[in-house]
């Protein structure tokens, strides 16, 4: 296993740690600070951006949201 995979960052203070369960400073919970791997086969693609459509992170106008939700159901 490469060393990527042992760092871990606390959600609550934001030290980095080694430790798998909790930081040792606060006894936050621990989670691991690397962005998942890119792939061009992305297979979740479709329901992320369906996501952020629909809840609003994406400003797009109404008429161009349903097209692409529309688009993105019929697959």
């Amino acid at each position: 296993m490469g060393r990527q995979g042992l760092l871990r960052r606390c959600e609550v203070c934001g030290a980095y740690t080694l430790s798998q369960d909790k930081c040792p400073k606060c006894g936050g919970p621990v989670r691991t600070p690397h962005p998942p791997k890119f792939s061009p086969d992305d297979r979740f693609a479709k329901y992320r951006l369906a996501m952020k459509l629909t809840s609003g992170i994406l400003k797009v106008s109404d008429e161009v949201r349903e097209k692409i939700l529309k688009s993105l159901l019929k697959t």
